[in-house]
């Protein structure tokens, strides 16, 4: 091999290179430079990471325990004080109406004072089948039923998939009153809301509860992660005055369905084994 030591050879090799043209007075390590780029890259993305899951966990973080799930209690004007009355007021309803009567005499969650009306439940309180979703949207904050506009519509149709009639279920809501701006519900609107939406499933006693979205799966079934991780599968639903735990399943939200119709298809799976449930249950 031969070696070059005079500059003019150097700079011929060089040029047979391709090199032609010089950028820097010291040579650059580019093998190096993409690893260091790499490893910013790397970093970063974890500080985005774990600002999502503090942000997350101040919304959802377990501080006061209701049944047996647990949610962060103090936020936007909900107080300890506030949760703990709902929880008094809520064990002495004896029927729905009564859960009702309490829930309109109910003074602990802010969002009443900006929203038009109670939005509690409908359907039959002896229902085989109960959908929990998250907060009523406008349609259902000016009629005062759940599940009445284009959400509530696909429900219908999802529902009369696999056999159920709208009439034959109970519809609810984790939150009984509509969040202004279409914000989400904060976690101690949840967590108010929560000890009435438990006695709401203990007095209704059905076969299967079934939580349509993320933030209502997260709080009644206590389970985190991406709805798409926890739909069509199958969790145990219970608190300690219920004499028998309910067989509940995560559903994708009507909503969300009609934003993302390419996740029907896995909705429509999921339809179908909640029918197979049923008839099994049933047998």
């Amino acid at each position: 091999m031969e070696i070059l030591e005079h500059p003019q050879q150097i700079l011929s090799w060089y040029g047979e290179a391709g090199v032609d043209e010089a950028m820097g007075e010291e040579p650059l390590d580019r093998y190096a430079l993409a690893a260091q780029a790499a490893k910013n890259r790397t970093a970063q993305a974890e500080q985005v990471l774990k600002a999502g899951e503090a942000e997350r966990a101040a919304l959802s973080a377990p501080v006061l325990k209701s049944g047996l799930v647990s949610v962060q209690p103090v936020d936007n004007g909900v107080s300890e004080e506030s949760i703990k009355k709902a929880v008094e007021v809520a064990a002495q309803a004896k029927t729905i109406d009564d859960l009702r009567a309490a829930l309109e005499t109910f003074e602990g969650c802010p969002l009443k004072n900006t929203a038009m009306n109670l939005v509690f439940g409908d359907g039959r309180p002896d229902a085989k089948v109960m959908l929990i979703g998250d907060v009523p949207g406008a349609d259902e904050d000016r009629q005062g039923v759940p599940f009445v506009g284009p959400a509530g519509m696909l429900l219908n149709k999802m529902l009369a998939s696999i056999g159920l009639d709208r009439s034959e279920v109970f519809v609810s809501n984790a939150v009984f009153w509509r969040p202004p701006g279409k914000r989400s519900a904060l976690a101690g609107e949840i967590a108010v809301c929560l000890p009435f939406v438990e006695r709401m499933i203990e007095l209704v006693d059905p076969m299967i509860l079934i939580t349509l979205g993320g933030p209502t799966t997260h709080s009644l079934l206590a389970q985190q992660g991406n709805i798409s991780k926890l739909v069509g599968r199958w969790f145990t639903y219970e608190n300690p005055r219920m004499s028998h735990p309910i067989a509940a399943c995560g559903l994708y939200h009507p909503e969300f369905l009609l934003k993302s119709p390419t996740m029907k298809r896995q909705a429509w799976a999921n339809l179908l084994a909640i029918q197979e449930k049923l008839k099994d249950l049933k047998a």
